[in-house]
């Protein structure tokens, strides 16, 4: 029995028709860029998500991108974010001539640690701080009610990476409305992923929205009228028309994902493995099923041999990468540090079946005893 982390193919077969004609309806409308798939998906996107607007850009990592350059950050500031996340998160301050601040995590969410934040602020000051970067990862809404005080309390803006939460809540309202921004990737592996890349931003101000339409299209608002340098990062036509239709069954491939990971989690109870945990605050999306073991070398072994994928999301904490730790000589994150070293992300998808998620559980047991 072959297990796949996530089978994209299960997914096309089951909504093939509707692809198929959305994709077909497109290239008959030759309107590629900036079409009316663009506009309908970002309307749609933004009703959904409970937002005043969304942005389409080319992927996730602009979306990040332009976030911070549409809220005025760059050269000599610093934003404080997790270390424990996709290199995107921080390769994105970077781009704009700031720092990353990395504090450590919460050791059962994975999430960036309010506590650790306000901590930091209080022994390094707020001077050159601009902002704060909270990830929801793994599809577990960061705790956001603390993170929106300290906030306010000190006039960072809040830019939400959601690449991994996209339909996720935290007490009632969506991830990705909080902030300044709700940044979005539509990787082909997310809750909602296109066939391509694509990505996306959320605001409630119209200002901003403008800002980051303008910066996606070369700096223009008119036609070969340019204001600023912008980027060319425009969300493709064919990749609105599949995420309008992914769309759709958003709500109840998100409850897919819940369900097979109640089931892990109940099948997990009294083995030894830690599953995941879920703070009570809103519904975890379980873009990754993530449990902590000490035995993880060995499962990972068993399960290969049995043809079950299996990832480590992530492996080397972001303050440790070659790229930054020059630059992070002598931070000692000691969660972090540790999690990173346990942590290990089993097959998670909303097709998953019940005989899989036991045989995976199963293959688990014979390495515990």
């Amino acid at each position: 029995m072959q297990i796949p982390m996530v089978d994209l193919k299960r997914q096309y077969h089951e909504i093939k028709s509707e692809i198929d004609e959305a994709v077909l309806n497109a290239l008959e409308a030759t309107q590629f860029i900036l079409g009316p798939n663009v506009q309908r998906f970002e309307e749609e996107a933004a009703a959904f998500l409970g937002v005043k607007h969304a942005v389409s850009l080319a992927n996730g990592t602009e979306a990040l991108h332009l976030a911070l350059l549409a809220s005025g950050i760059g050269k000599g500031d610093e934003v404080i974010t997790t270390p424990f996340t996709f290199i995107a998160t921080a390769e994105a301050i970077s781009y704009v001539g700031a720092k990353p601040v990395f504090v450590d995590i919460d050791p059962r969410t994975f999430n960036i640690d309010p506590k650790k934040m306000e901590e930091y602020i209080v022994a390094h000051g707020v001077s050159r701080m601009k902002a704060i970067i909270p990830v929801h990862l793994y599809g577990q809404a960061a705790d956001m009610d603390p993170i929106m005080a300290i906030a306010k309390k000190h006039k960072l803006k809040v830019i939400e990476d959601c690449a991994q939460s996209f339909g996720g809540d935290y007490k009632g309202k969506m991830t990705g409305s909080f902030g300044e921004f709700g940044c979005y990737s539509f990787f082909p592996s997310k809750n909602l992923g296109c066939y391509g890349d694509g990505g996306m931003v959320t605001t409630n101000d119209p200002e901003l929205a403008e800002k980051v339409k303008m910066l996606r299209n070369h700096g223009s608002k008119v036609r070969y009228y340019h204001s600023v340098i912008g980027y060319n990062s425009r969300l493709d036509e064919i990749q609105a028309a599949i995420l309008r239709v992914k769309l759709k069954r958003m709500k109840r491939f998100n409850e897919l994902r819940n369900r097979n990971a109640h089931l892990y989690s109940k099948m997990l109870e009294g083995t030894g493995v830690t599953p995941p945990f879920e703070d009570g605050n809103g519904m975890h999306v379980y873009h990754q099923y993530t449990v902590k073991t000490s035995s993880r070398d060995r499962i990972i072994e068993a399960l290969a041999k049995e043809g079950i994928a299996s990832a480590i999301y992530y492996p080397v904490p972001l303050h440790k990468q070659d790229v930054y730790k020059k630059d992070y000589q002598g931070l000692s994150l000691p969660i972090t540090e540790k999690v990173s070293q346990e942590v290990l992300s089993l097959p998670i998808f909303p097709e998953l079946t019940e005989e899989e998620i036991k045989k995976v559980v199963s293959t688990i047991l014979t390495v515990l005893g």
